[in-house]
């Protein structure tokens, strides 16, 4: 007598007929599917041993239920995601989720390098310079209204330029007749020391420090010969086309000061009321 060969679970006999083996026991087809198949997450029936059968985050799909939720294109040997649960084709998925670049209208896809800045996304090749239109990838850049500029760029188009050496004003500085200046290039006309922060004057439009313009323009007192500017508050005589500074304004011959008191032209002289007296 033939030994006996059932099926572990019915305990039919499995002679010529297919089974299965499993867990080192074999199993009539039937009783295989209903012990070990997994159910379909989408459909909810068992996924038979002949099906082909998709595995994904602990969801088991038979192969053609394995498709996207909105265009119902098989995921089977496609790129897919997943969004609350629901299973996207990458098209689909970029249509309802992903940004579209604001310079070329196509869309961003999950993964790829962008960049993001005011609330739009670009491809980070299309985020460019809106003069030299060179790619600006992670380098600094400089926002005007709706373009952007590489520094270098901005700093050509709109950046200020010293009015003497003509490099760009990048900080600081000062403005002279509505004209920017480099601190270290405004300098004295004549003796060529920093202005920045110090007392000038002009002439002909040429700054210059207070001690070159008395010594260049300024009249000279008539009794010391120095310059007579009238900077910080000092006051001078002024007779006949000559000049003096105020404790200059003395008798030429017993130097009593002079300042608001008579006094008597005597050729290049100038005398008070008893010098006069005794000529």
């Amino acid at each position: 007598m033939s030994e006996r060969f059932d099926c572990e679970n019915c305990k039919e006999s499995l002679y010529g007929r297919k089974y299965i083996q499993a867990e080192d026991h074999p199993y009539c087809i039937p009783c295989y599917d209903s012990l070990f198949a997994n159910t379909c997450d989408e459909c909810k029936e068992l996924i038979g041993h002949d099906s082909r059968e998709l595995f994904y985050e602990d969801r088991h799909y038979h192969e053609h239920c394995f498709r996207c939720f909105r265009c119902d294109r098989s995921l089977a040997d496609e790129p897919f995601t997943s969004q609350d649960d629901a299973l996207l084709c990458n098209d689909c998925y970029c249509n309802e989720f992903s940004s579209k670049c604001v310079a070329c209208d196509k869309t961003v896809m999950p993964g790829t390098r962008k960049l993001e800045y005011g609330g739009s996304t670009w491809h980070e090749g299309c985020f460019v310079c809106s003069s030299c239109e060179q790619p600006i990838g992670s380098k600094s850049f400089i926002p005007v209204k709706d373009e952007h500029y590489c520094v270098t760029c901005y700093e050509d188009k709109f950046a200020p330029r010293c009015t003497r050496c003509k490099q760009v004003l990048s900080k600081g500085g000062v403005t002279y007749r509505d004209e920017p200046w480099h601190k270290e290039c405004f300098v004295c006309t004549g003796c060529k020391i920093p202005l920045a922060g110090q007392h000038f004057t002009s002439r002909e439009d040429s700054p210059y420090c207070l001690k070159c313009f008395g010594n260049l323009y300024a009249k000279k007192c008539e009794a010391c010969s120095k310059p007579i500017t009238g900077f910080g508050g000092g006051k001078y005589i002024s007779f006949e086309e000559r000049q003096w500074h105020q404790p200059c304004f003395t008798c030429s011959r017993c130097s009593v000061s002079l300042v608001g008191a008579g006094f008597f032209p005597d050729r290049d002289e100038i005398l008070c009321r008893d010098c006069n007296s005794n000529l």
